[in-house]
């Protein structure tokens, strides 16, 4: 073992998806190194633990968990469980720290960041329970960056990750694991793979875009291998460093081609797409795109047409952004339905509470008690369950929903790397304004309220202040302004929009049609172009 002497790197608060840098930020000196010894040591050391250790296999994961494997048998933990080649999706790792009950898990990923030498990179600690780190721990490996003067690591030979087995390294063994048999048997536990298997056999037809990234081999083996669907249904289905030089994130702006696909004269029956980490979705029928907020929705008004949640829901869960959609469902089912802030780590407390079943949030995540994480491709899994069950089209499936409760029409736009300081400029101005804003009339909508969003977790009674800034319109219409930490760059400004919808007449609008009176008013309010230099969004969902 090497003892290295060492420097503070102040400042390198992780939060709820880790510590996300430039990649090169990473691989300088001593950087990486510096932040695993931070994260052992802000877990209260890693001696005789297991832990869990994978990523999407970004640019720099392999040589990154070589150096964390090294550490860990340094720092005396006992073993480590790696995927294969060092591939793991972030729900797959998080059913491997739950299955083999594990100390925790470090897993590398920027989600749905891009990947290369010169774009992102991340590492994150996963709790016992398979989910994010609590706050708790998140501020003691802050505040161990802070003071770190040195970092243990072994001088050895890299692990063979490419073998399956275990073998040793520094008197650690290193346990080199299938990535998605474990994962596989699980979905299959939840779904019904016989109906599914009947659907494809009937000649539906799907295309899975996997962008490069790491649900590529977990698509693979489910849809095609077990289930049956046509070879090709799943398209850029190897994880590459770069993620092919594209953006893996699965929206309509950044999976084009699958919507170009989907909206065109031959598009197959059903679309999805899953990010670099596999934790998000993206869902789209024939000539019919899905929002995450309403496919959380409809997962939770039919859920129980798959084995896994038969015997019903205790209750589901959304963050604030997200639209209101589901909140009706509940209602009608009769169960709780709680409003958290944006963040996986407070949905974890309720499902491990047994407080909720299913969690979304409008950023294309959608998860169950099955993990602690979000899962990109159960979700697909339960749409396709829904779909063999019904009979019905995707199309059809959403007609019915709004026809019975209302349609919510909502989009988020996003400003990507506004500089910092006119991000904040733009939310303290409307801070200073809560007490004016209200009977402002701005076009045809009305300002009813203003607050900002604060949390009190039933679990475990810590309360989350700051979480964004709501405006709701006396129509029933609201928008919601937040910034961001999931870039590298500046700060990405986040403005999401609603309104609801129940006249049936008027439920086959465009969206950012239906929305313009709230776009105009969210501007005019906030002064975006004022304040970011922008015209429009980077990018609407």
């Amino acid at each position: 073992m090497t003892i290295v002497q060492t420097q503070p790197i102040a400042g390198q608060k992780p939060g709820t998806s880790g510590l996300r840098k430039k990649t090169r930020v990473f691989m300088g000196p001593h950087f990486l190194e510096n932040y695993v010894q931070s994260i052992f040591d802000g877990i209260g050391g890693v001696a005789g633990k297991t832990l869990v250790v994978g990523g999407d296999g970004r640019y720099f994961n392999d040589r990154a968990i070589q150096v964390i494997l090294r550490m860990a048998a340094a720092n005396g933990a006992a073993r480590c469980i790696v995927g294969q080649g060092g591939i793991l999706s972030t729900p797959a790792a998080s059913h491997l720290i739950r299955k083999r009950g594990t100390d925790g898990g470090l897993i590398l990923s920027a989600s749905h960041n891009p990947g290369g030498p010169d774009e992102d990179f991340g590492l994150k600690y996963n709790g016992p329970n398979g989910g994010p780190a609590s706050e708790g721990v998140t501020d003691k490996i802050f505040d161990r960056t802070l003071s770190i003067t040195e970092y243990r690591i072994a001088e050895a030979h890299d692990a063979d990750l490419a073998t399956l087995g275990e073998s040793e390294l520094a008197g650690m063994v290193v346990e080199v694991v299938d990535p998605v048999s474990d994962y596989a048997a699980l979905m299959e536990s939840l779904f019904d793979f016989d109906a599914i298997r009947a659907l494809f056999a009937g000649g539906f037809r799907m295309r899975f875009d996997a962008m490069h990234a790491v649900t590529g081999p977990y698509a693979t083996e489910i849809l095609e291998r077990r289930l049956g669907a046509a070879p090709g249904t799943v398209v850029n289905g190897t994880p590459l460093p770069d993620f092919g030089g594209g953006h893996p994130d699965p929206n309509p702006i950044w999976a084009k081609d699958l919507m170009d696909v989907m909206m065109g004269p031959d598009a197959p029956d059903f679309g999805a797409a899953s990010d670099g980490d596999g934790d998000r979705n993206m869902i789209v029928g024939r000539g019919c795109y899905v929002t995450p907020s309403d496919s959380l929705a409809l997962l939770a008004a039919k859920a129980t047409l798959a084995p896994g949640y038969a015997t019903g829901l205790s209750g589901v869960a959304r963050s604030m952004p997200t639209s209101a959609a589901v909140d009706r469902v509940a209602e009608k089912l009769g169960i709780d339905c709680f409003e958290t802030p944006t963040g996986w780590k407070f949905f974890g407390n309720l499902l491990d509470a047994g407080r909720a079943t299913l969690c979304g949030e409008e950023s294309a995540g959608t998860g169950s008690n099955h993990v602690r994480e979000k899962d990109g491709l159960w979700a697909v899994l339960l749409w396709l369950n829904i779909l063999a069950a019904t009979g019905r089209s995707v199309s059809d499936l959403m007609a019915d929903h709004w026809a019975e409760f209302g349609r919510n029409y909502y989009s988020r736009h996003d400003y990507e790397a506004v500089v910092t300081e006119k991000a904040n400029a733009l939310m303290d101005g409307l801070r200073a304004r809560f007490a004016e804003l209200p009977g402002r009339s701005v076009g045809p909508v009305t300002v009813a309220a203003v607050d900002e969003f604060s949390y009190d977790d039933p679990v475990d009674g810590s309360h989350s202040a700051g979480q964004g800034v709501r405006i709701t319109f006396t129509s029933g219409g609201r928008v919601v302004f937040r910034l961001s930490g999931t870039g590298t760059e500046g700060a990405t400004l986040r403005v999401y929009l609603e309104d609801r919808e129940t006249d049936p007449a008027r439920m086959d609008r465009d969206p950012q049609e239906a929305l313009a009176p709230i776009i105009a008013a969210a501007d005019e309010i906030a002064g975006i172009s004022a304040h970011t230099g922008r015209n429009a969004p980077d990018v609407v969902t």
